[in-house]
């Protein structure tokens, strides 16, 4: 991400056709969150679903992405979810935007936005990650980055009851807790679609990977991305991504 795009306070991060305030939440704007809202395709979705929403980055990347689609958010902690809150309602897309402050294990669709439905076109999530490891001393940023396999397994049977037959999973990961979740999400006829190995550069292994899950069987794509040329240098393909978004480029 480039400097440019921060205000001279440092807490607001200004994009292209919104900005983001990231008072109050443990997790800031991060290159996983920006890269997945970025890369996540879906046929024209009505219904969209962002699990973990934080800051409310990837919903209001989404909402510029897709103008009409109505778009829920979830998000456990009170104080990120209230500023979530205040970036959906300050932004243009406004109208297309709600949160929940809830678990998502314990979340109820409320129609999006009085749109009668309780089934999803897109779900995104980018999940904490850190399973059964020391927890963080800062307990709200461990709430954002932590969690077990508990989690994992009710985040994926809850993104099975509510995606559409058609309907796509995209979420970001660390390549070990990537493939957990691929794995559990087989057992319930959520088939891999497409895996991007996600790369600091070539010459380095890839350190995330950004997975589509389907109901769908189809053969799988499988496709690599270098974030950075050189050191501190981005790719042309980074910069293509997040031409539309980041004030940089």
């Amino acid at each position: 991400m480039t400097k440019a795009n921060y205000k001279s306070d440092k807490s607001i991060f200004k994009f292209k056709q919104f900005e983001v305030d990231q008072t109050g939440c443990a997790m800031k704007i991060n290159t996983d969150g920006v890269l997945l809202a970025a890369i996540a395709e879906s046929n024209l979705p009505n219904h969209i679903l962002d699990i973990g929403t934080g800051t409310g980055v990837i919903a209001l990347m989404l909402a510029q992405r897709f103008p009409d689609a109505f778009i829920e958010a979830v998000e456990i902690d009170e104080q990120a979810s209230a500023t979530a809150e205040r970036n959906f309602q300050s932004s243009v897309f406004s109208n297309r935007l709600t949160i929940n402050n809830t678990a998502i294990e314990q979340y109820i669709p409320k129609g999006c936005l009085g749109h009668n439905t309780d089934k999803f076109d897109l779900i995104i999530s980018n999940p904490p990650y850190f399973v059964n490891d020391l927890k963080n001393a800062e307990q709200k940023k461990g709430l954002a980055r932590h969690t077990d396999e508990v989690f994992f397994n009710e985040l994926i049977v809850k993104v099975s009851s509510l995606l559409t037959e058609q309907g796509n999973f995209w979420f970001i990961l660390p390549v070990k807790q990537a493939k957990q979740l691929i794995a559990k999400a087989e057992g319930l006829g959520l088939h891999l679609s497409v895996q991007i190995n996600l790369h600091s550069d070539i010459s380095r292994p890839e350190f995330r990977w950004i997975v589509c899950l389907s109901k769908r069987q189809t053969k799988p794509q499988f496709k690599n991305f270098h974030i950075y040329e050189s050191e501190k240098v981005y790719t042309n393909a980074y910069k293509d991504l997040l031409k539309d978004f980041f004030l940089g480029y």
